[in-house]
Order: structure tokens, then sequence, then C-alpha cells
């Protein structure tokens, strides 16, 4: 037996010791396993959705369901770290599912929406004479695009990039190309 293994046997001991405690109505058991295992378990979380909100609410979650739920664990069955993960797992995996989930992603749907009326009100609220309107027409659409969102909305290359789903290299360059060309046409 090498020392990782002696390791792993005393970690999943104080893992199993834990949630016995916890069972027994510890509190700082559950303190102990939130300080050993909490950032692993939000790093899973965040992966599994996608979102900061949504991870702490999956931690948080699956903590109090380790608290109510500890004198289930069977450490004939497997390792109690496993448990603990399959805890967060499942409970990812019901806000995926959930109704909570879909209104988050309606609000993000919502707030897109809302910053793509913004850029299009801004452009559409310069005079139909000016020389920034012909000028910006005169644009194709993606250079058009990553131009407002930068100026109007104030956002990132970066953000561009997530927004219009395109490369983040492409977004560069078609700021700094409409830029170019709205400086061109402007003088």
């Amino acid at each position: 037996m090498t020392h990782r293994d002696t390791d792993q046997m005393a970690q999943s001991q104080d893992h199993a010791a834990l949630l016995q405690a916890c069972a027994k109505g510890d509190k700082s058991a559950l303190k102990a396993l939130m300080a050993l295992e909490g950032g692993a378990l939000y790093g899973v979380a965040y992966r599994m959705l996608g979102r900061r909100d949504l991870a702490e609410d999956a931690v948080q979650d699956a903590f109090v369901k380790i608290w109510r739920k500890a004198h289930q664990y069977d450490p004939m069955r497997g390792a109690a770290k496993g448990w603990v993960f399959t805890v967060l797992r499942n409970r990812c995996l019901t806000m995926l599912r959930s109704e909570k989930w879909e209104v988050a992603t309606q609000g993000d749907v919502l707030e897109r929406r809302l910053e793509d009326e913004i850029v299009e009100d801004a452009y559409a609220r310069l005079d139909s004479a000016s020389d920034l309107r012909r000028c910006l027409q005169a644009l194709d659409p993606a250079k058009r695009s990553a131009v407002l969102m930068s100026y109007v909305l104030g956002y990132s290359h970066g953000e561009i990039s997530g927004r219009m789903k395109s490369p983040l290299g492409s977004v560069k360059a078609w700021t700094r190309r409409g830029l170019s060309q709205l400086r061109e046409c402007l003088s």
C-alpha cells in the first residue's frame, strides 16, 4: 500500500466520521465537512450549471440535504466523499430540470433582447441625414454590431464575442476595422 492509498483511506474515514457526527446532530462536523469539501463541490456545481449564483445555491442546498440525510449514508455502499458528491450532483441535475432554471434562462434571453433593443434604439435615434448614421449603415452588420456593442453598451471584446457567438479574434478585427472605416468615412 502506497502513502497515497493510506492518505485516501484516512480521508475516507474522516468523511465517514464527519457524516456520522452530522447524523447525530453535531453542527461542527457539518462545518468541518464544508471546510473540507466546499470549494471542490462549488467547482463541480459551477461546471454543471455554468452560473455562479446557481452553483452557490446548489452547494448550499446540498449541505442542507447532507445535514438532514446524513443518517442514510451506508459505508458498505461506497465512500463517504462519493456520497457527498452524489448529493450535490443530484441537486444540480434537479436544478437543470427545474422551472427555476428555465426562468433564469428566460431572464437571460430577455436581458439580451433588451440589450439588442438598446443598440438598435441608439442607431435609430441618429438623425437619418447624419454622417454617423450614413457611415454606420455602410458597415457590414457584424462590424456595425461589434462597434455599437462596444461603444453603446460598453462591452469588452470578450463579452461581445460571447453575445455574438463569434471567435474573439473576429470580434477584435470587426471592431478595429469598423472603427477604421468610420474614421475614414467621417473625415
